[in-house]
């Protein structure tokens, strides 16, 4: 069941304790954005005129995120050049170098964690993107964040109308909002949609170097504190070439 925007506000917290900080993975090397990717990291990929890192550090910005951290190792000097020429909006960038290295998803955010902080922050992907719903999806899913309740709070998208995902669903939910990962041979009515707030005490006694944000996911729901909130409105992920025209044009749809 959906969590509503009624319970979102039950559970809202002092504003002290809402993330101000993120994590952007931008250290991937786009294998399936080849040959796009062969001269142009991933985040760097133009969607409706925009790069992709540029669609969502405009989000995080939007949503008060005050400072990012962005991983870099394939084409890193470009994705380094080009964050740093922002302007506004723009949270504060950090840059969380993986040149010798590339640690997955998991093992870069624990990387970063000095530079990330104490208090709970963001981890978003750069190649998920949503046309918005009735109020901005980062303001709702800050929240949301319970750190009484939850260790991870992932932002779900129904998987049935998702573009660019053909897959079975990742999460089911249940009336609190508590997620249950996909059975073997089961479908499942969520897919993670590419944005995660997480404690960062739950990487404790993880593994150093190279691992999956799934392991830290996998850690929180066992002890019953992975959490999910539905995506309002609609969402893509744009994983391959062909997938950016579809994009583009859902896009331009929503703001006709």
């Amino acid at each position: 069941m959906p969590i509503s925007d009624t319970a979102m506000a039950d559970a809202q917290l002092g504003p002290t304790l809402k993330p101000s900080r993120a994590m952007v993975l931008a250290a991937g090397l786009g294998k399936r954005m080849r040959p796009i990717t062969a001269t142009t990291p991933k985040p760097l990929i133009e969607v409706a005129g925009k790069p992709l890192i540029d669609h969502m550090l405009d989000r995080l910005a939007e949503a008060g995120i005050e400072e990012a951290v962005v991983n870099v190792h394939y084409l890193a000097g470009l994705v380094e050049s080009h964050v740093r020429r922002r302007r506004a909006p723009s949270p504060k960038i950090q840059i969380s170098d993986e040149r010798a290295r590339l640690l997955e998803t998991g093992g870069g955010v624990k990387k970063a964690l000095d530079q990330l902080g104490d208090a709970p922050f963001l981890v978003v992907n750069t190649d998920d993107l949503w046309a918005e719903g009735p109020r901005p999806n980062l303001r709702r899913l800050i929240d949301y964040w319970d750190p009484k309740r939850m260790d991870v709070l992932l932002l779900l998208a129904p998987t049935a109308t998702s573009f660019g995902y053909d897959g079975a669903g990742d999460f089911s939910m249940d009336a609190h909002g508590r997620l249950r990962r996909r059975r073997d041979r089961e479908v499942c009515p969520f897919v993670f949609a590419g944005v995660t707030i997480v404690n960062p005490s739950i990487f404790a006694d993880t593994p150093d170097g190279t691992f999956s944000m799934n392991l830290i996911f996998d850690k929180a729901a066992a002890e019953g504190r992975l959490y999910g909130m539905r995506l309002e409105g609609f969402w893509m992920h744009v994983g391959t070439p062909s997938a950016i025209a579809g994009a583009e044009a859902r896009l331009a749809d929503s703001l006709s």
